[in-house]
């Protein structure tokens, strides 16, 4: 009979074992607690616990952590230093790396990407092909989708819908609009708007 393996992801010792890889290579520690399909492919320095869940053909890797009862799966990749928890979501061909955050029950889907120090939280969505990153934050019911890109410092909450080739980037956002633009908004043109629209 095998003996219990053990390893401390932060909080104590639990119960857990390297993953396997479909290749055959060593993968990261896995909490029993957690699921990983053997299809999926995990780094040797990644780390998978608490309820979450990686399944079909996804990845982590690096150095990157997915925890809590968040999933990550189809052809998903996780990477670098990210981490993913709470009760979010990566799927498709969505990609978290470097060292964002993606936590709560937001969902990064379609051929996203989520990169440098960006952070989505909240009930946010970010879809099709979509780019957060730098310091962006991303939260509430906020919606990035299509080709649109939010950088930089940029904050965007509460029900704004943010879509097309519009490039966010600077300014705090703390409203419910919406942005289909094909332009890129600077923080002087920004605050240009700020004295026309009553719902900046």
């Amino acid at each position: 009979m095998l003996e219990k393996e053990f390893f401390d992801f932060g909080n104590g010792e639990v119960p857990a074992k390297r993953h396997v890889n479909f290749d055959g290579s060593t993968g990261g520690w896995v909490a029993d607690s957690a699921h990983v399909d053997s299809t999926c492919f995990v780094g040797y320095d990644a780390r998978i616990f608490g309820n979450a869940k990686i399944y079909r053909n996804a990845h982590v890797i690096g150095k990157a952590r997915v925890y809590g009862k968040a999933w990550v799966y189809g052809n998903a990749c996780v990477s670098g230093d990210a981490q993913v928890f709470g009760k979010a979501q990566v799927f498709e061909n969505a990609w978290v790396y470097d060292n964002a955050c993606v936590s709560g029950d937001a969902l990064i889907y379609g051929n996203a990407w989520i990169y440098g120090e960006a952070y989505v939280f909240g009930n946010a969505r970010v879809s099709g092909g979509a780019k957060v990153f730098g310091k962006a934050r991303i939260f509430g019911d906020a919606q990035v989708s299509e080709n649109a890109q939010v950088s930089e410092n940029a904050w965007i909450e509460g029900k704004s819908r943010i879509k097309g080739n519009s490039k966010i980037k600077e300014k705090a956002f703390q409203f419910d609009f919406n942005y289909s633009f094909v332009e890129e908004f600077e923080k002087e043109e920004i605050k240009e708007r700020d004295l026309t629209n009553e719902h900046i």
